[in-house]
């Protein structure tokens, strides 16, 4: 008999960029990819688990994307439950909810009805999946995330019960304990606390989260689907993609992570620039999005552009030199007792690592002596 089947997805962030480089095309190539993933797989259910959008108010290209995303999704035989996430505006996300639950299209994104269920079924019976979009506290009268959690899972516990149904799948967007973050997701703490216990979620067949963009597991049960994108070079080494998640007539849970296209690899390099420029063993990274931290004793100049004459999408660029020794004093210990033109000299050694020419020695001065003058006419 056919066992329930669950494609587990979050943090598309439509509308993002990585450090102003677009990624539409690396978006939407991931839809397709997840779309025929949906179909080859025939899953009963998409499960999108919050931050479908980079921000409250998405450009147009994004909401065009996300909305060609959900037809076609549904298209392929599977109902598309969506919850809310902490990047996403609830309102915007969730208008018209009501009118499209009919379509098989279920967007979840007010706290109010966390505990009205999607119900499917197979031959075993029924499975109700029930979405917790993201709330904060406050909102809710709350001190705390935990909280927050706490008192939904109790909500949908007695719902569940009351339908007598056995077989449950939650899904959440948040910070669990045993979650590892990278640097690109968007703080939620408070009071210093962000993440939540895992025990909260005791019970249910299948958790599917979101908002860690690394996938991983707590538990085999409890599973971060991460995002389908690295969107920051913290995410260089994940390995992107989502769940394919199966739950038995008896309830046991099975899950195969599904790998997504790599759309272009990122790379961090560090070394001296002319070895960059003409190493063979940097040939392999000449098509990956790149961060690069200079390491000469003085920073190059054009620096940036000589790069990219070999990397054409490096997208940062850091200078730390070899053998320098990292001065700890505060500012104003720094600068006690100097003039202008030391300062300033000084800043020029701090930033290149060696002293401003005589000629740039002059210029400063003149500058200085510029301002003086109109300083003195005011």
């Amino acid at each position: 008999m056919p066992v329930m089947r669950f494609l587990h997805t979050s943090d598309w962030h439509l509308g993002r960029s990585l450090h102003r480089a677009d990624l539409r095309d690396a978006q939407a190539a991931f839809l397709d990819h997840l779309v025929a993933t949906a179909r080859e797989e025939k899953v009963d259910a998409v499960l999108v688990a919050g931050d479908v959008y980079d921000r409250a108010v998405p450009p147009v290209d994004a909401v065009a994307l996300c909305e060609e995303a959900l037809v076609r999704l549904r298209e392929t035989g599977a109902r598309v439950i969506v919850i809310s996430g902490n990047h996403d505006s609830a309102r915007r996300l969730g208008f018209s909810s009501g009118l499209i639950d009919a379509s098989g299209v279920h967007l979840r994104t007010r706290a109010a009805t966390l505990a009205d269920p999607v119900l499917l079924a197979d031959g075993h019976g029924p499975v109700a999946v029930y979405g917790i979009p993201y709330t904060e506290p406050v909102a809710e009268g709350e001190r705390s995330h935990s909280a927050v959690f706490g008192a939904a899972t109790e909500r949908i516990r007695a719902d569940a019960a009351r339908r007598g149904v056995a077989r449950t799948v939650v899904m959440a967007h948040g910070w669990v304990h045993g979650g590892q973050a990278s640097e690109s997701e968007r703080d939620i703490t408070v009071g210093g606390v962000g993440s939540v216990p895992a025990s909260l979620f005791d019970g249910f067949g299948y958790v599917a989260l979101g908002h860690l963009h690394g996938q991983q597991v707590i538990t085999p049960t409890m599973r971060y689907s991460g995002s389908p994108l690295p969107y920051s070079f913290s995410e260089a080494t994940h390995e992107k993609g989502s769940w394919l998640v199966e739950i038995g007539g008896d309830g046991a849970v099975r899950a195969e992570r599904v790998p997504a296209p790599v759309y272009r690899r990122l790379s961090v390099l560090r070394g001296r620039l002319a070895d960059l420029l003409a190493s063979s063993s940097y040939a392999k990274h000449e098509e990956d999005f790149v961060a690069v931290t200079l390491t000469d004793t003085q920073r190059p100049d054009q620096a940036m552009d000589q790069l990219r004459a070999r990397f054409p999408h490096v997208l940062t660029l850091g200078f730390e030199p070899e053998g320098v020794t990292i001065d700890d004093r505060r500012y104003g210990e720094k600068v006690a007792g100097k003039d202008d033109l030391a300062v300033a000299s000084e800043f020029v050694t701090h930033v290149r690592n060696a002293p401003p020419t005589e000629a740039e020695r002059q210029l400063l001065e003149e500058a200085f002596e510029a301002a003086r003058e109109l300083e003195g006419e005011r």
